[in-house]
Formats: structure tokens, C-alpha cells, sequence
């Protein structure tokens, strides 16, 4: 058989190829301790899941799902971000359900490039951003995030003949994989650069509650004081939506992961194609998975900040751990990974530094090449587990190195 040219940049990904090497870790005996998925261990709160198992018996939601079957959940997702961020927005022409904010970001260059245009991607970033302006034929050119720029790209690099040839541009802070936060004061000159260049500003924006921060008598600040310090939206640089268009799942906030359920908020015409792409691929999900969602946004927010001191904790127990060892990193102020430079001895090859870590220890993390060019010489700690084996992955870690 003859498949498309655009499957051969899909080959590789970084998850997948950890997945083997977890398999054969396995299948040699070890315990494997997995640091390499970020895919929270916590729970969904008892009133999502009340919620979408009061539905199960209503059989009205059996069926498929069209768009207007969505706006109690819409009204819902606006009626959020204007609480959390001041922006007033439209849930029907400004609000789209994705399954996961994933889909979002690998459907979204569907409708915006042709073939041989270009997107403008984070390096290191997430894989899915690249995924999907290779199914839509595009190019990709990578904004290196280096440790000396605050792992921010540098706009002004970008070569002019690669800027004529753009159409969007794909940011996402709190940044995965390196932890790294953005000021608003970035955002604004990310709205004023692709307003004077005619391009589209995509935010991938799941990590928008897990950020830590403390009052001067140790306690959590609230959401709200957090999100306007620390993470802004994208829509507070661009509150017109003139060219910005933002992604959010209820994965990390609300620890549903597995219920695939986010949205698309922004500029009304980007939503509209985005919508035209989704109507060619899929319906929604199933009404009761919805209604989980809005009991999510609307209802007691407690187990949010549950979550952010569960993380915060675990941070800070895996960032002790590993200075006992004499590998010290930074602390990071927001998202469930922490962003390692690798032992010197291993700074250009960081796929086997995993490879070898797991096949011996059975502790499996990421390698920063598989987020991209600029990610070689770091590996990704995902804190997926309570701080007692975080702690024990990082003893076999230090067994390894020495």
C-alpha cells in the first residue's frame, strides 16, 4: 500500500516510543515507576461525577449531540472566563466544545493553512502542535525557548522569507514541557506582532490553575489572584479577539483527563472554521460528560485548589530529592513537570539517558529532544505520584547516574 507523505513526520512521538521502552522495562521484570506521562493520578471531584452519572439513566442523552445541544455547557465556559479573567465573551459565536483541547490544536491548521504554508511552533513544545500542521501539509518553523530568554521566543529571529510565507503562530504558557510562565507584557507584543504580520495567535492554555504561589503567611492565593499575576489569557493582551484564539481542557484543572472534554474561546470567525472542521470529523461527546463539565465550571471550586497544593507539595519533595543527589534544577512556579538539564555526560542524548534510566531502574521519564531540537540536554519529570515514590524514583535515578 501507498499512504500520504504527510504521515511520515508521525512516525515518531515522544510518548509513544517511552510506551515501548516502559513495555520492555516490563517485560524484563522491572517495577516501573512512570514520571514520563502528565496525565494527573488525582481524582475528578464526587459532584462531576454525580453529575454525569445522574445522566446515564435520562435516555434524552443517548443521542447525538449538534451544536445547539451544547450552549448550557458554552454559557457555562464564557460565564468562567469572565469571572477568572474579566473578558466578556459570546458563548454562541465565540465558545466551541473539543474533545480535549488536544483536538483543538491538531484540527485548528485544517483551517487556516495550505499546503506549504507556515506555522510558527514553541521548540521544545508539546507534539500535537506540530502534529497538526503536518496533516494539514504545512511547514513548521521552530521558535527556539532557551533557559537565557526565560524559555520565551525571540520574535525578532524569525527570518523575514519565513514570515511572508506564515499564517499562525502557536504559543502555550504555563509552557509543557518546561515549566515556564509568560507576563502579560509578552502577550501583548505576541498580539501586536501578529496583528502587523496578518497572523493568526493560537494559546494552548490547559495548565491556567496549576500554578503556585504563596501570601506572606504561607497560604495558597486564590485562583483569580494567581491567573492575573502569574498566567494571564491571551484574551486580556487581545480583548477585541482581532486576531487570538485560546484552548482549555478540563484535564488538569479538574483532573478529567480521561472524560476528554475542553473548548475553544476566542475570535468568532476562527471558532466558525474551527467549528466547520469539527462538523466534517465528529459530533460531541456524550451529553452526560458535558454535563460534568458545566457541574466542573460552575460548581465548588474546592477541589481545584486541592489539586494545586497536591502538585505544589509533590514539587517541591522531587525538587529537595533531587538536590540531595547534587542535580539541581529550578523550582517552577507552575504546571505538573519539572524541566531537568541533563549530567553533562548526557547533555546530546537524552532519548538514551531514558532508554538506559528505565531499562535499568524502571523509572521512566521524557527526553527533551522528543519535544523538539531545543529540547536536547533536558528530560521532563511528570509528578504523577505521591512524594514517598517520587522521592524512591529519584534514589534509583541517583544509583544510576553513579
Amino acid at each position: 500500500m501507498q499512504f500520504a507523505k504527510r504521515l511520515q513526520p508521525l512516525q515518531s512521538n515522544v510518548f509513544a516510543d517511552m510506551d515501548r521502552a516502559k513495555a520492555v522495562a516490563l517485560a524484563a521484570g522491572r517495577q516501573v515507576i512512570d514520571l514520563s506521562l502528565g496525565s494527573s493520578d488525582l481524582p475528578a471531584e464526587a459532584h462531576v461525577i454525580e453529575a454525569i452519572a445522574q445522566s446515564l439513566g435520562d435516555r434524552s442523552t443517548h443521542g447525538y449531540l449538534l451544536f445547539n445541544g451544547t450552549q448550557e455547557f458554552r454559557e457555562a465556559a464564557a460565564n468562567w472566563y469572565e469571572q477568572k479573567f474579566g473578558i466578556k465573551v459570546d458563548p454562541q459565536t465565540e465558545v466551541l466544545p473539543l474533545i480535549g483541547s488536544q483536538e483543538g490544536t491538531a484540527h485548528l491548521p485544517l483551517a487556516i493553512l495550505n499546503p506549504g504554508d507556515f506555522a510558527l511552533l514553541l521548540d521544545p513544545g508539546y507534539p500535537s502542535h506540530a502534529g497538526g500542521v503536518y496533516l494539514a501539509s504545512g511547514q513548521i518553523y521552530p521558535m527556539p525557548v532557551q533557559a537565557e530568554n526565560a524559555f520565551l521566543p525571540v520574535f525578532a529571529d524569525i527570518p523575514a522569507p519565513v514570515l511572508a510565507q506564515s499564517r499562525m503562530m502557536v504559543l502555550s504558557y504555563p509552557h509543557n514541557p518546561t515549566a515556564a510562565i509568560a507576563p502579560l507584557s509578552f502577550f501583548q507584543e505576541a498580539v501586536a506582532f501578529c496583528q502587523e504580520h496578518n497572523l493568526v495567535l493560537v494559546h494552548d492554555f490547559p495548565y491556567v490553575d496549576l500554578v503556585f504561589g504563596e501570601t506572606g503567611d504561607g497560604e495558597l492565593e486564590t485562583r483569580k489572584n494567581l491567573s492575573r499575576s502569574l498566567v494571564p489569557s491571551i484574551l486580556q493582551a487581545d480583548p477585541e479577539k482581532s486576531v487570538s484564539i485560546e484552548f482549555f481542557t478540563l484535564s488538569k484543572s479538574y483532573n478529567m483527563g480521561g472524560f476528554r472534554i475542553g473548548y475553544a474561546i476566542g475570535n468568532a470567525q476562527l471558532i466558525k472554521a474551527l467549528r466547520q472542521v469539527k462538523a466534517a470529523v465528529d459530533f460531541n461527546q456524550y451529553r452526560g460528560i458535558l454535563n460534568g463539565a458545566i457541574a466542573a465550571l460552575t460548581g465548588p471550586q474546592a477541589g481545584v485548589k486541592s489539586a494545586v497544593a497536591t502538585f505544589q507539595g509533590r514539587r517541591d519533595a522531587f525538587i529537595n530529592a533531587l538536590h540531595r543527589i547534587g542535580w539541581n534544577v529550578p523550582t517552577p512556579q507552575a504546571t505538573m513537570y519539572i524541566w531537568a538539564e541533563l549530567p553533562s555526560a548526557w547533555s546530546h542524548n537524552s532519548i538514551e539517558f531514558c532508554t538506559q534510566l528505565v531499562k535499568e531502574t524502571g523509572v521512566a521519564v521524557s527526553p527533551g529532544a522528543g519535544f523538539g531540537k531545543s529540547g536536547e540536554g533536558y528530560v521532563r519529570f511528570a509528578l504523577v505520584h505521591e512524594p514517598p515514590l517520587l522521592e524512591a524514583a529519584v534514589e534509583k535515578i541517583a544509583q544510576f547516574l553513579h
